[in-house]
């Protein structure tokens, strides 16, 4: 029982204060004075469904990480995985250990038995969870469209035949109806950016007939952001499918001030009738992988050939050019701003000395770009990075949009991670809805859970509502905040003193219990 709580039930409108019972994992009742049940008194503290993170990197950390406090000592109880096109599944005996080694630096090499290859063996291995016991938080997946692609076709820079293609749509329709809720797209990595966009409408289409959306990383965020978000809107228009814009964000001084003209394409396809909705992080900075700013035609077949093309003075000058001069398409057509590409993370520990430093500051007297490919090949290609390139204005005007919904776009794996993956909804809640005033708390909670849940046809979370899982955030709106720094990125929020994950409280009074109650949450019409 949760008594006196001040309700933000979701749905955005006006808190009102009442008790709420959990039993069987479910919501209960609603009401006042209700009787029974082992009482947490909530007097000053708000109640509001958990919060769902739109776009998440934990694939391998919510089967490896009991606490998993990066997520829910923030409050949030479901995840998105399977984002920016890459992920673990599906994949065969020869893609496998390629995928592993292409998102290590998002994923780190943690211990865990990659014993699945489908889309439905991996959600079954989450309802195994940890010890047979379940994981620490819900979460829901995306078909990964540059997995699929690596699965039909390899790493190659071309069209596929038709029967490459006619196996990206039946690994997508699988996908779907063994619970996945739509397609990703990573369009500034490899393999995915080499898809034309005939190549997405043919996939998306088949992600419409099952009702699920598209969740692109389109292929530009700096040069050409305009133009990238326009063609993800015409794919979904073509394709007669949903579209949400993951970390929808404009990046650069060429993009400064300029989210009014995405916020005006968005609301053109909503008012023609194309279903759109975005997400984004309360962070200027991004993060990936250090490899994703080289140009997409020197990743053609794969890090191997890579290395081979780096061994021709030739290639390695071109790659060089490309960088400094014209701006690769992985680094979104902006020419290397490598005083602000910070090194996040190394795969090998000899190369640490380098974290926390950016690429100029690192390379000393060699010229950074030359650097940079030296150290890509030092470390395996396992290098995350910071990349300090945002823009506040655009940030704010973004996260104020009807459509929008929050996110953490959180790498977990690293010395110096983003520390949005422990702060994104604290801060939300903290710096831009208390200390800025951009939202009401009830508007904020709404854009965190009954939005994303709508987002996802989830017909039973994301509200305070009875009959609904019991996943629920108690937190204090005097002093919700985000601890996690660029300095100190992995300190659990403040202000959340309860988190309840299918109705077992994960976090008491600030501590994590034993529970492990999460699990995956599939597609609604799924067949099992």
């Amino acid at each position: 029982m949760i008594r006196g709580a001040a309700v933000a039930d979701g749905t955005g409108a006006p808190l009102y204060r009442a008790d709420v019972a959990v039993r069987g994992g479910r919501i209960a009742g609603i009401g006042e004075r209700l009787d029974g049940g082992n009482a947490i008194d909530a007097g000053g503290l708000v109640l509001a469904p958990g919060f769902i993170d739109m776009h998440a990197h934990s694939e391998l950390a919510v089967l490896a990480d009991h606490d998993h406090l990066a997520k829910l000592g923030q409050g949030v109880t479901l995840e998105v995985l399977g984002q920016d096109g890459l992920s673990y599944a599906p994949v065969d005996e020869a893609t496998a250990p390629q995928m592993r080694e292409a998102i290590a630096a998002w994923n780190g090499p943690l211990d865990v038995e990659y014993d699945w290859r489908t889309v439905g063996e991996y959600l079954d291995r989450l309802d195994r969870g940890i010890d047979g016991r379940g994981i620490p938080v819900n979460a829901a997946y995306l078909v990964p469209h540059g997995t699929v692609r690596m699965l039909a076709m390899g790493w190659d820079d071309r069209p596929p035949t038709g029967a490459e293609l006619a196996a990206m749509r039946a690994q997508v329709a699988q996908g779907m109806e063994e619970g996945a809720f739509g397609l990703s797209a990573g369009l500034s990595y490899t393999p995915g950016m080499y898809a034309a966009t005939a190549e997405l409408v043919e996939l998306c289409a088949v992600v419409a007939r099952y009702g699920g959306y598209f969740g692109p990383h389109q292929r530009s965020y700096g040069a050409g952001a305009m133009e990238g978000y326009a063609e993800m809107i015409q794919i979904a228009r073509e394709a007669g499918c949903a579209l949400h814009l993951a970390h929808a964000t404009l990046n650069y001084e060429v993009n400064a001030g300029r989210a009014a003209e995405l916020l005006k394409l968005v609301d053109e396809a909503l008012d023609e009738g194309v279903p759109v909705s975005l997400d984004t992080y309360p962070y200027l900075p991004g993060m990936t992988m250090l490899a994703a700013l080289l140009p997409s035609w020197s990743l053609a077949g794969g890090y191997g050939a890579l290395r081979e093309r780096l061994g021709s003075p030739e290639t390695r000058a071109r790659i060089v050019h490309e960088l400094d001069v014209t701006g690769t398409d992985g680094a979104n057509g902006v020419p290397g701003h490598w005083d602000r590409y910070e090194i996040a993370g190394v795969a090998n520990p000899e190369l640490r000395g380098y974290v926390g430093r950016s690429v100029a500051e690192a390379a000393g007297a060699q010229r950074p770009a030359e650097f940079f490919l030296d150290l890509l090949v030092r470390d395996d290609f396992g290098t995350g990075c910071l990349m300090h390139v945002g823009n506040e204005e655009n940030v704010r005007a973004i996260m104020r949009h009807g459509v929008h919904t929050g996110s953490s776009d959180g790498v977990l794996a690293g010395d110096k991670i983003h520390p949005r993956a422990w702060g994104s909804f604290a801060r939300y809640l903290g710096h831009y809805t208390r200390e800025l005033g951009l939202f009401t708390v009830e508007e904020c909670v709404a854009h965190l859970t009954g939005r994303p849940a709508a987002v996802l046809g989830l017909p039973d979370r994301g509200l305070v509502k009875e009959g609904f899982a019991a996943d629920l955030v108690l937190f204090d709106p005097a002093t919700v905040d985000a601890r996690s720094t660029f300095a100190e990125p992995r300190r659990q929020a403040a202000g959340i003193p309860y988190v309840f994950v299918n109705g077992a409280l994960a976090i008491d009074n600030g501590d994590r219990t034993d529970a492990l109650a999460g699990g995956s949450v599939r597609r609604p019409g799924w067949r099992a």
